[in-house]
C-alpha cells in the first residue's frame, strides 16, 4: 500500500479537496433535521406561514449549496483516481519491460493482462469512492448522533447501543471479505487465460474439432468463478438486512421513547422527527460505508496484485556503459603478433546450459561450441531438444544457468543492453507484427532507417515482390496481428525488420517453417552473399534448409550430438542422419 500511497503526492491539493468539500455537504445535511423540526414546532403547530416559506427557502438553499458541493467533490476526486489510475498502468507496464523471460513465464500473461486491467480499474474505483466517501460517511455517523444528543439525551441514548452493533456486523464481513475476493480474483486470472488460449488458438481448435471440449473447459472455469462471486456475495448480501433490522428496531424504539418524551412536555414533536431523521441519515450512511467497505475491500485485494508484479525484479541485471572500462574491450581484440590479429571468436558458447525455473531437467547443457565471425551455424534436432533454447542463450533471453556464453569474447551479462541488442538480430519462432504500416513494422529493427535501408532489407527477406504489389507499397496498412497477411508473408516481413539493421549476428529461429522451398533457397542465398559479414544462426526443422551452413549443431534431449558439415554429419551422426532420411526418401532408399 505505501507504494499505492506514493502515487498521491502529485495531487495532494485535489486528494484534501475532496473529501473537504463532500464534509461541507454532509454539515449542511445534518442541519435539515433540525430546520425541518424547527418548521413543524414554531411553523405548522403556530400557523405561521411567513416562518414556513422562510425556513422552506433555507431548506432550498442548502439543497443546492450540498448540491454543489457534491458536484465539486466528485470532480476533485474522478480527477485523482483517473490520475492516477493512469499512471499506475503507466509504471505497471513499464516495469513488466523490464521482466525477463523467466519472470514473464513464471507468472504468467494471463494474471498480467486481468492486473493491467480488471484490478486497476477496480483500484480506481476504489480511489473515488475513498475520497468521496470515507470521510463523508463517518462524519454523518458520528455527527448525527451528536446532534441526536443535543435535541434530547435521554432518547438518544438508543445511538449509543445502535452504534457499535453496526460497526460489529459492517467491519465482521469486511474482514471475512478479503481473503475471499483475493480468491476470485485468482480465479478470475484463470478465466482470463482460457479466454486468451481460445482467441488465439481458435483455428487450432476448429481444425481438430474441439470446439466443444473447449466450451465444456471454459464452462468449469467459469462456475468456479461463478461460485467464488456467488459465495461472498451472499456473505456481503447479510449487510443491508441486519443494517435495515437494527436500524429499524432503533427507530421503533425512538418513536416510542420519543412519545413518551413529548407526552412529559420534555420535548415537542419536531425533536421526535429530527431524532428519527438523524437515524434514518445514520443508516442511509451505514448502507452507503458497508457497499464502501466492499468496493474498498476489492480494491485492496487488487492493489496487493498488482504490488505483488512490482515487487517482482528481474533476475537479470544489465551493465551501464560507464562499468565497463574501455581497457576490457581493447584486452578482447589484442595483435599478440604484428600483423597476427588474434580475435576472439564472435559467439563462444563455454559449458553453457539451462534450466528453465521450477523444471527439474535442464533443456540445454553442456554446450561448447566457437563461432567465428561470418559464419553460418544450423541448429537441427527433434521436437522439444533444445533449439530455441540455446539460442534465447545469445540475446539472453534467457540467462545461463550453468556455463557463459561470450560475443567477442566478453561475457553477454557483462554487456549494456543496448550494446548487446544493437549486435543482434533475432528473428522468433512466431511472426509478430503490429498495427501499422509496413514500414512502421521494419523500422522497429532500426529506428532511422532509409527508405534504401528498408528496400535492401525486404529485397534479402524475399519480401519486396509481394509489398510492391500491396496498395501503397511499404505504407500499406497491417490490422491486428497482420491478420491481411499470409503466414509466409508476416516471416518475411520479420525477417526483413531483423535484417534492416545489419545485425553482426542474426539468429533465424525456425522462422522459415511457412516458406515453400524455392523461397527458403533464395532466401538462404541472398543472406550469404548480402550480408557477409554477419554470423547467422538458423535454427530450422528443415535438414535442407540449414545443410549448406558452415557448421551444423544436432541437437539431442538439450545436448550437442553432432558437430560439423552435412557430408561429415551424414556419415558420423545417427540423429542427423535419420532426420535428413526421414525428410528425403528418395536419397535414403
Amino acid at each position: 500500500m505505501k507504494r499505492l500511497l506514493g502515487y498521491f503526492k502529485n495531487y495532494k491539493l485535489k486528494s484534501v479537496l475532496a473529501p473537504l468539500f463532500k464534509m461541507l455537504e454532509a454539515s449542511f445535511e445534518l442541519l435539515v433535521p433540525l430546520v425541518m423540526a424547527a418548521i413543524i414546532d414554531k411553523g405548522i403547530n403556530n400557523n405561521d406561514k411567513p416562518y414556513i416559506y422562510k425556513m422552506g427557502l433555507l431548506l432550498i438553499a442548502l439543497g443546492i449549496i450540498g448540491l454543489v458541493c457534491s458536484i465539486t467533490a466528485q470532480y476533485f476526486s474522478a480527477k485523482v483516481a483517473m490520475r492516477i489510475g493512469k499512471e499506475m498502468r503507466y509504471d505497471l507496464f513499464a516495469h513488466i519491460e523490464t521482466l525477463s523471460y523467466t519472470e514473464i513465464d513464471e507468472i504468467g500473461a494471463s494474471t498480467l493482462v486481468t492486473r493491467m486491467t480488471s484490478d486497476i480499474n477496480q483500484v480506481q474505483t476504489g480511489i473515488n469512492m475513498f475520497l468521496r466517501l470515507f470521510m463523508r460517511s463517518p462524519f454523518i455517523v458520528f455527527g448525527a448522533t451528536i446532534m441526536a444528543f443535543t435535541v434530547d439525551s435521554h432518547a438518544a441514548l438508543v445511538f449509543l447501543i445502535t452504534l457499535p452493533v453496526l460497526i460489529l456486523i459492517v467491519f465482521g464481513i469486511m474482514f471475512i471479505s478479503i481473503p475471499l475476493y483475493k480468491r476470485v480474483q485468482q480465479k478470475l486470472d484463470r478465466v482470463t487465460l482460457k479466454t486468451r488460449e481460445n482467441l488465439s488458438g481458435v483455428r487450432v481448435i476448429r481444425a481438430f474439432n474441439q470446439e466443444v471440449h473447449e466450451k465444456n473447459e471454459f464452462g468449469e472455469v467459469t462456475k468456479e468463478l461463478a461460485k467464488g462471486q456467488i459465495f461472498v456475495g451472499r456473505i456481503n448480501s447479510f449487510l443491508n438486512p441486519l443494517t435495515y433490522v437494527v436500524i429499524n428496531l432503533s427507530i421503533a424504539f425512538l418513536i416510542w421513547k420519543g412519545g413518551e418524551r413529548v407526552e412529559g412536555g420534555f420535548i415537542l414533536q419536531g425533536s421526535v422527527y429530527a431524532l428519527v431523521n438523524y437515524m434514518s441519515q445514520i443508516l442511509v450512511e451505514l448502507v452507503k460505508l458497508a457497499n464502501l467497505i466492499i468496493t474498498e475491500t476489492k480494491a485492496v485485494a487488487c492493489a496487493k496484485r498488482i504490488n505483488d508484479v512490482f515487487d517482482t525484479k528481474s533476475s537479470q541485471t544489465f551493465k551501464a556503459h560507464e562499468d565497463i572500462g574501455n581497457d576490457l574491450w581493447k584486452i578482447q581484440h589484442t595483435e599478440t603478433n604484428e600483423g597476427d590479429k588474434d580475435i576472439a571468436p564472435k559467439v563462444e558458447f563455454v559449458n553453457a546450459g539451462l534450466t528453465y525455473k521450477h523444471s527439474k531437467e535442464p533443456s540445454v547443457e553442456g554446450i561448447n561450441l566457437k563461432v567465428n565471425k561470418g559464419e553460418t551455424i544450423g541448429i537441427i534436432g527433434g521436437t522439444g531438444s533444445g533449439k530455441s533454447s540455446f539460442v534465447n542463450l545469445i540475446p539472453r533471453f534467457y540467462d545461463c544457468t550453468e556455463g557463459k556464453v561470450l560475443i567477442d569474447g566478453i561475457d553477454v551479462k557483462d554487456y549494456p543492453k543496448e550494446k548487446l541488442i544493437d549486435k543482434i538480430g533475432v528473428v522468433p519462432q512466431k511472426a509478430v507484427l503490429f498495427s501499422g504500416t509496413i514500414e512502421d513494422n521494419i523500422k522497429w529493427g532500426k529506428t532511422d532507417a532509409t527508405r534504401e535501408d528498408i528496400e535492401l532489407a525486404l529485397d534479402i527477406a524475399q519480401a519486396k515482390d509481394f509489398v510492391d504489389e500491396k496498395e501503397g507499397g511499404i505504407g500499406f496498412k497491417l490490422n491486428r496481428g497482420a491478420k491481411n497477411l499470409s503466414g509466409g508473408q508476416k516471416q518475411r516481413l520479420t525477417i526483413a525488420r531483423a535484417l534492416v539493421k545489419n545485425p553482426e549476428i542474426l539468429i533465424l529461429d525456425d522462422s522459415s517453417s511457412a516458406l515453400d522451398f524455392a523461397t527458403d533457397s533464395a532466401l538462404r542465398m541472398a543472406i550469404k552473399e548480402k550480408i557477409k559479414d554477419s554470423t547467422v544462426f538458423m535454427v530450422s526443422q528443415r535438414a535442407s534448409s540449414i545443410m549448406y551452413a558452415d557448421k551444423i549443431v544436432v541437437l539431442d534431449d538439450g545436448k550437442v550430438v553432432g558437430l560439423g558439415t552435412h557430408d561429415e554429419l551424414i556419415s558420423s551422426c545417427e540423429v542427423y542422419k535419420e532426420i535428413y532420411n526421414s525428410q528425403n526418401r528418395e536419397v535414403a532408399s
